[in-house]
Parts: structure tokens; C-alpha cells; sequence
């Protein structure tokens, strides 16, 4: 039930409790620990729930998706597509040197 703690570590473990917390205070902690171990098991519920409903969607897409992806046959165009024109080239600018002459 607890894994590799047995009975004698468990009631260790309760008498150690009740003395730190006292009689009044451990009902209160045995409540708010179970109200957060619920939480938490609702809470990773939701998760889990969550991550196969986004996955049942993904693979439903995926489904979708070759189907819808198939191109159509490639018909010849009636015009045929302009060629855009060969690049302009910049002249290069020509640099002057300053010499001595020699």
C-alpha cells in the first residue's frame, strides 16, 4: 500500500505526528492532505484528458491532410509564363590615385 514503508514505520511515522501537531491539529492536516492529493488526481486527470484529446485531433488532421494534399493533374497553360529580364550589371566606379608620378 505504501510502497517499501510497513506497519511499524507507519505508526512511527503517526506517533511522531500526533506529537509535533498535537491531537487537534492532525485531523485538520489528514483533511487538507486529502483534499490536495484529490486535487492533484483531478488536476493530472484533466491533463491526461487534455493531451489525448489534442492527439485524437492531430491524428485526425494528419488523416486529412494526404487526401486533401493530392494536386491536381498539371494542365498545359495557355500562355506560357514571362521570363523575368537578366539582371542589370552597376558599372564599377573608377577610382582616382594620387601619386607622386613616379
Amino acid at each position: 500500500m505504501f510502497g517499501s514503508i510497513g506497519m511499524p514505520e507507519l505508526i512511527i511515522i503517526l506517533v511522531i505526528a500526533l506529537i509535533i501537531f498535537g491531537p487537534r491539529k492532525l485531523p485538520e492536516l489528514g483533511r487538507s492532505l486529502g483534499k490536495s492529493i484529490g486535487e492533484f488526481k483531478r488536476a493530472s486527470n484533466e491533463l491526461r484528458s487534455t493531451l489525448e484529446e489534442e492527439i485524437r485531433i492531430e491524428e485526425q488532421r494528419e488523416r486529412a491532410t494526404p487526401a486533401a494534399a493530392t494536386p491536381p493533374s498539371p494542365t498545359p497553360s495557355p500562355t506560357p509564363s514571362p521570363t523575368p529580364p537578366p539582371p542589370v550589371a552597376e558599372p564599377t566606379p573608377v577610382g582616382r590615385t594620387h601619386g607622386t608620378g613616379a
